[in-house]
């Protein structure tokens, strides 16, 4: 067999990728055309009146666009941080637990809940939440009066973030936990032998070492500041929490296909995808120039 019938067998077997992503990927991108349209789905894409920048125009007039453009933002940076600060320090925790045995039952543990959906996580979190819920019930022990943690606009954020690390955060400690056994184990023996007890060596041997896969994820997690999440807001949230709750995603979900306004709905979603592609461009310029990590 010669060098090129070998890859041609490569290449056959990347055909039905690339067929799924032609098809789901590149064949709806036509429909941007409908951002700059006075969509009507009786006429098509073909026959509904061009309008220009319009639907654009309307959208910052709108007071919604500011809210949502704002909850999207803090939202993500919120995750942003929450996932750098929580995986590593759940790493270097386990990492210093001794009983392997342990260590591997807590591992799998925290890995579980990134592979459960959304669907099911929101609606164990809507479970121990509610007016009911083990939460609430815990507060009426202690003389509290419950709360309704869901209808308040000044409770969901901080349900989203929480709930977000709890399902991530393990099995993003991976990450950390690899960087970790990377680190030349003579670095912590020369550090013993200088007198270096377990909080120095963690202060001047670990944490340095580790700084490079910070700030590759810190830098890598730029092109994701306006994905704060669709599934699991969407499972979570109801109208009382618009205002704090609702994100560019689900206010697309909301305004194309309850409400009808395709164009509108259009419009939001491409200045998204142009913000996003413009970020992501960026993060991997700030990658390669401060951790030297390129894709190609």
């Amino acid at each position: 067999m010669n060098i090129r019938s070998f890859y041609k067998h490569y290449h056959l077997m990347l055909l039905p990728g690339i067929l799924l992503l032609i098809i789901f990927q590149l064949i709806p991108m036509f429909g941007i055309a409908i951002a700059f349209q006075n969509f009507k789905i009786g006429l098509g894409i073909w026959d509904s009146p061009w309008i220009g920048l319009e639907n654009f125009t309307y959208m910052f007039e709108l007071e919604d666009s500011k809210t949502i453009f704002f909850n999207t933002v803090f939202i993500a940076v919120c995750k942003i941080i929450a996932h750098l600060i929580v995986p590593l320090t759940f790493a270097i925790l386990l990492n210093e637990v001794r009983f392997h045995i342990f260590k591997r039952w807590v591992q799998t543990v925290v890995y579980l809940p990134h592979f459960i959906s959304w669907v099911i996580l929101a609606g164990v979190v809507l479970d121990m939440l509610s007016l009911d819920g083990i939460i609430n019930s815990a507060l009426k022990m202690f003389g509290f009066e419950p709360i309704m943690f869901l209808a308040k606009n000044s409770w969901f954020p901080t349900i989203v973030v929480s709930s977000d690390i709890w399902k991530e955060f393990g099995f993003a400690a991976i990450i950390y936990l690899a960087a970790l056994a990377g680190i030349n184990p003579s670095l912590y023996e020369a550090a013993e032998m200088d007198g270096a007890n377990r909080l120095k060596q963690l202060w001047y041997v670990t944490l340095p070492s580790l700084i490079p896969t910070v700030v590759l994820l810190a830098t890598l997690s730029i092109g994701n500041i306006l994905n704060a999440g669709f599934d699991q807001i969407f499972n979570l949230y109801n109208p009382l929490v618009y205002q704090s709750g609702d994100i560019i995603d689900t206010y697309v979900y909301r305004v194309g296909l309850v409400q009808a306004q395709y164009g509108l709905a259009t419009a939001v979603g491409l200045l998204k995808s142009m913000i996003g592609f413009i970020l992501i461009i960026l993060s991997y310029k700030i990658a390669y120039k401060y951790a030297n990590y390129r894709i190609f």
